[in-house]
C-alpha cells in the first residue's frame, strides 16, 4: 500500500451522493431524475447485474469474481445500482443508511435468531437481579 492509500480515507456515502448531484446538475439532467425514472433505471441496472449470474450453477456463481472480466462487470453494475439508488434517495428525501438500520431492527424483531426465544424463556427475571 502506498502512503497516499493509507492516509486518504475512502469515499463516503454522502460524498458520493453529492458527486452524483453535481454530475447530474452539470449536465442539466435534474428534470429527468424523477422518482419514477430513477426507479426504472435502478430496476434496469439491477437486471443487468442479474444477467451476469443468469443460468449459472451455484458453484459457477460463487466463482464469478475470480474471472477478471466478469468481476469488472459485477463491480460496474453494483456501482450503477448504487448510483441510481442514491439519486433516488436524494430526490425522495430518504437517508439510505437510516432506512437500512431501521429495517434491520424491524427484521431482528420479526425474525429472531433460532434459539433466541428459547434463551429468553429460560431467563427468570428474579434470577437476573
Amino acid at each position: 500500500m502506498t502512503e497516499r492509500e493509507t492516509d486518504t480515507p475512502g469515499p463516503t456515502l454522502e460524498g458520493l451522493r453529492q458527486r452524483l448531484v453535481e454530475f447530474a446538475a452539470a449536465r442539466r439532467w435534474e428534470p429527468f431524475h424523477t422518482p419514477k425514472n430513477l426507479t426504472a433505471a435502478l430496476t434496469v441496472e439491477a437486471g443487468e447485474l442479474l444477467e451476469i449470474f443468469q443460468w449459472l450453477t451455484p458453484e459457477q456463481a460463487s466463482a464469478v469474481m475470480a474471472d477478471p472480466d466478469r468481476a469488472h462487470r459485477v463491480r460496474d453494475e453494483v456501482a450503477d445500482v448504487l448510483a441510481y439508488l442514491l439519486q433516488f434517495c436524494t430526490v425522495v428525501g430518504v437517508d439510505p443508511l437510516t432506512a437500512l438500520a431501521e429495517k434491520i431492527e424491524r427484521n431482528e424483531l420479526r425474525f429472531p435468531a433460532p434459539g433466541a426465544l428459547a434463551e429468553e424463556a429460560d431467563v427468570n427475571p428474579e434470577d437476573a437481579s
